[in-house]
């Protein structure tokens, strides 16, 4: 009999970011693992996006027990700490239901730099958001580490991300006339693009392909960048493949999955040696991290692309999958 996972989350299936990405990849990979999958999110509510940042929505989640008791899930897993993630974590809580929760983005951070929240306070709302949880997925060994370091006493996975090779390959570089740096992401203040579009990098294009609250202001900032806006599939992955360096300025990821999909394409990453690229990177193989952003882009044009290519293959969805369910908990001990 085939096994039902509800994954309840305040993301829509068509937005662009790394937690979609992931459910996206790991239902594929379910599907053909014989569960199936069910989602609750905003499309089963009323919603609004949130003031100043479209991207994340504010649902109101009525009657949340109804929809959990008429889905009748063998496995639940609360991908993410909105409204509906909170309505269905106080339901599932007082009826003694178990399930996993998932830990992606860093909230707390995020919080300070774009409200000024103090991030003990959001640290309070995690910890308690997470307290009944089955076991807490998170994308490396350095945010499981980081929060236990800020208290969390649960099971706590390291839960890898993978790359969809069927898209993101090299076989899509061409012989361009220009060549150009690359940066794929929201255009959004927490991410510090600012490192990336004000680079100085003489005889290369600034690429910035990604749509979000900032890009007008950007646009206008700096004018010797090209800024695309989304772009998915295999237009995305051209983008990619055809880069000389793939930059990554941001220093609040958990993971970042455009790195693996830019390595996946032969082209190496620049980064600084923070979080996220600390565990994506191999330093001298598939990229290179370093407070001077320009020294790594040096380096990294140094490297063998197909030592790239060969360096992202330990990032599958298969392995992602693989760990995704079998730290799946029953409802009922």
């Amino acid at each position: 009999m085939t096994k039902k996972i509800l994954i309840i989350t305040d993301n829509l299936p068509d937005q662009i970011n790394g937690v979609v990405t992931t459910y996206k990849n790991i239902e594929a990979m379910a599907l053909l693992d014989g569960y199936s999958v069910d989602y609750l999110d905003p499309r089963s509510f009323s919603y609004v996006n949130c003031p100043g940042y479209d991207e994340v929505k504010l649902s109101w989640p009525r009657n949340t027990w109804k929809k959990i008791e008429k889905i009748n899930p063998d496995y639940i897993h609360i991908a993410t700490e909105g409204p509906i993630g909170v309505w269905a974590r106080k339901y599932l809580s007082i009826c003694g239901i178990r399930y996993n929760t998932a830990y992606h983005t860093k909230f707390p951070e995020g919080l300070k730099k774009l409200l000024h929240v103090p991030e003990w306070l959001t640290w309070c709302y995690v910890r308690w958001f997470h307290k009944h949880t089955g076991k807490v997925l998170t994308t490396t060994d350095s945010m499981v580490k980081q929060l236990q370091d800020h208290g969390f006493k649960k099971n706590i996975i390291s839960w890898t991300r993978g790359v969809d090779r069927t898209i993101f390959s090299p076989d899509l570089r061409e012989d361009l006339p220009a060549k150009y740096l690359l940066c794929v992401s929201r255009v959004s203040k927490e991410k510090n693009l600012e490192a990336f579009l004000g680079l100085d990098y003489p005889g290369y294009q600034k690429i910035m392909v990604g749509d979000g609250p900032m890009l007008e202001t950007y646009r206008k900032q700096y004018p010797d960048v090209t800024f695309t806006g989304f772009k998915t599939g295999v237009d995305l992955a051209r983008y990619y493949a055809n880069a000389e360096v793939f930059v990554f300025p941001s220093k609040w990821e958990t993971f970042g999955i455009v790195m693996i999909e830019a390595m996946a394409c032969g082209t190496p990453v620049a980064a600084f040696p923070v979080q996220g690229p600390l565990d994506v990177v191999d330093q001298g193989v598939t990229g290179f991290m370093n407070e001077d952003l320009t020294s790594a882009v040096d380096r990294c044009l140094q490297l063998d692309r197909k030592q790239v290519v060969s360096g992202s293959q330990r990032w599958t969805w298969e392995h992602a999958w693989a760990i995704f369910r079998d730290n799946l908990v029953e409802p009922r001990q």
